[in-house]
């Protein structure tokens, strides 16, 4: 029509009859063109939105997209970063420890490990982080924020991800499995740590104490506190118990509640860990995955149970004594051997000062 002629033309700089200029009164279409009424304006506006969309759809088009899976991108550098997600090629490479990424802004927020750089800090209590995601989840310590909760067992998380993550402990998902040999992961990081052992991977964190190295830098905090300082930072609010690891203060915390969110399917039984459940299982199968490579006898679990695990077995070949009589120095395998020994140390035999 006339008025959508007008309307193209003056975009290209043109007039058109009965079209006035800007400069003149009246009413504005999207393109900025100005018509004598109201009318006229709303006439043309979903012509020129519909050639509007044309134009998006050409653009589109002539977009590049990706011939492994089709999805289109703007420009050639936004599809030149999503081949390496097929490829799987890591341009950008970490001087220090030698580990490579697919993308430069990767490689600039893992260099914060080796730096120690911590640019997000906590507006109300100071403390500072090397990724703002962090920064996020830190907040919620203050504002007591759980939005996500699972649907299953009623647990409560900060971030979505969490959540995520948490979901696979009742389906049994296990998404991240190695190239090499099959075996199946639920959480990446636990894929990472698993490859070192088919690549032989450097190790770049090393204790300064005894020399041994680790993959991730946190492995290493965690190997101090256990092994060398004996640091518990993290305490119990309701009886005060410390812990290493944040994950064991969780556990115990679950003592307290009285929650057991991990059920057996076959006769009903509830356990507070997951690795509970898991040997627990076992009973029903009848599946003993651990075996002696002494005398082949085959075990139930690697350790934890006394009565039952390998590590406990073992010492029956190697002698082993780990549990010692504070009061007659007597050595024992096995931890409830040691309790039913000290029930004959009679009363009288203690120090007064014990009494």
């Amino acid at each position: 029509s006339k008025s959508l002629d007008g309307c193209i033309s003056d975009r290209a700089g043109g007039k058109s009859p009965g079209v006035r200029s800007r400069a003149d009164s009246g009413d504005p279409c999207r393109c900025k063109q100005i018509f004598k009424n109201s009318k006229m304006a709303q006439k043309t506006k979903g012509q020129s939105d519909d050639a509007e969309k044309g134009m998006k759809g050409r653009k589109i088009q002539n977009g590049k997209q990706c011939k492994v899976c089709g999805k289109f991108f703007k420009c050639n550098s936004d599809l030149t970063v999503h081949m390496r997600t097929h490829t799987g090629e890591k341009p950008f490479l970490c001087k220090t420890c030698g580990k490579c990424f697919n993308h430069k802004h990767n490689l600039n927020t893992h260099m914060r490990t080796h730096t120690s750089e911590k640019p997000f800090s906590c507006l109300t209590c100071g403390k500072c982080f090397n990724h703002k995601h962090n920064l996020n989840s830190h907040m919620s310590s203050h504002t007591g924020e759980k939005p996500f909760s699972c649907l299953t067992c009623g647990k409560c998380f900060i971030q979505k991800f969490s959540l995520t993550i948490h979901m696979r402990t009742h389906t049994g998902e296990k998404p991240f499995s190695c190239i090499t040999c099959g075996k199946c992961f639920r959480h990446k990081h636990d894929l990472n740590r698993h490859m070192t052992t088919h690549t032989g991977e450097k190790k770049p964190f090393s204790c300064s104490i005894c020399g041994k190295g680790l993959v991730q830098k946190r492995n290493l905090s965690v190997h101090m506190r256990t092994i060398h300082t004996g640091e518990k930072p993290f305490s119990c609010k309701t009886c005060g118990k410390g812990f290493n690891q944040k994950r064991f203060l969780n556990t115990h915390m679950l003592a307290h509640t009285g929650e057991k969110p991990f059920s057996c399917l076959t006769c009903g039984k509830s356990f507070i860990q997951k690795r509970s459940l898991t040997s627990h299982m076992r009973t029903h199968t009848g599946e003993k995955p651990f075996s002696c490579m002494t005398c082949g006898k085959n075990f139930l679990q690697k350790r934890f149970l006394q009565k039952c695990s390998l590590t406990c077995h073992m010492r029956s070949h190697t002698g082993e004594k780990p549990f010692i009589c504070g009061t007659c120095g007597k050595g024992y395998s096995r931890k409830h051997s040691l309790i039913k020994h000290l029930t004959t140390h009679k009363i009288e035999s203690f120090p007064i000062s014990y009494v």
